[in-house]
């Protein structure tokens, strides 16, 4: 299960933070790693902080932006610390861990975090079924990247320990969509409100976040997503 759980950091500034998070990563057991961005990697201060976890940085996957890091992924769990205008569904730390590890016994799941400094941006949320915020003390809520990234691995491992191993595979007929395949619906989606006029300029980009929350408070099936772009071909058709 743990193998199937990818950590992507999105834009780290600070390749000691990197280092750090691979240490925090190889005590719970997870092992992929993926970078979004870095500002400096590889790094011999990543090399120190990580303390003998330097094999996981080896293996980091560094990628150009956040959809090539979750790619093959059916569940996206992003870490915000701050409140948003428009509320997404939110899990305390053991609750997000043992949905991922639900999911991780048959599929590849992602744990997001941002940036030391600003967190992930909104649209980078967007691609998240579920945000995870730690309820660190309100008076003092800073937590360093590293450290966050060791409060959920430490939840992961215990989720883990908790979840029957299950070494079947999942039936195709209840398969979940991946990501890359939910932002292809998502776009389809927009191409066709365009269409029909139902966007225009003005409210494309709030009415697309609150369609995004509202298909984000379910898990979606690949067959699931089949049948919802069926339905914008033939919508197409029509106007065609």
């Amino acid at each position: 299960m743990l193998t199937n759980i990818r950590i992507v950091l999105i834009g780290t500034k600070h390749p000691g933070n990197i280092g750090a998070a691979a240490r925090a990563m190889k005590t719970m057991g997870l092992r992929q790693l993926y970078l979004v961005n870095p500002v400096e990697f590889p790094s011999s201060k990543a090399v120190a902080m990580s303390s003998n976890a330097d094999d996981l940085l080896a293996e980091a996957i560094v990628v150009n932006n956040l959809e090539q890091a979750l790619s093959g992924c059916s569940l996206v769990v992003g870490t915000s610390a701050r409140q948003r205008k428009l509320p997404w569904p939110l899990l305390a730390p053991r609750e997000c861990a043992e949905l991922m590890i639900k999911h991780a016994t048959t599929q590849t799941v992602a744990l997001v975090f941002g940036r030391e400094d600003t967190g992930l941006l909104n649209e980078e949320l967007d691609r998240c079924h579920y945000h995870v915020t730690i309820p660190a003390n309100p008076e003092y809520s800073s937590l360093n990247l590293a450290a966050a990234v060791q409060v959920l691995s430490y939840e992961l491992r215990v989720a883990s320990l908790n979840e029957p191993v299950n070494h079947e595979p999942l039936d195709d007929e209840f398969a979940l969509a991946s990501a890359e395949y939910i932002e292809k619906f998502y776009q389809h989606l927009e191409a066709v409100l365009y269409r029909i006029r139902f966007l225009d300029s003005q409210n494309a980009e709030r009415i697309m976040r609150r369609l995004r929350r509202l298909f984000s408070r379910t898990v979606l099936e690949r067959k699931e997503l089949n049948i919802l772009r069926g339905i914008l071909v033939a919508v197409t058709k029509q106007l065609d």
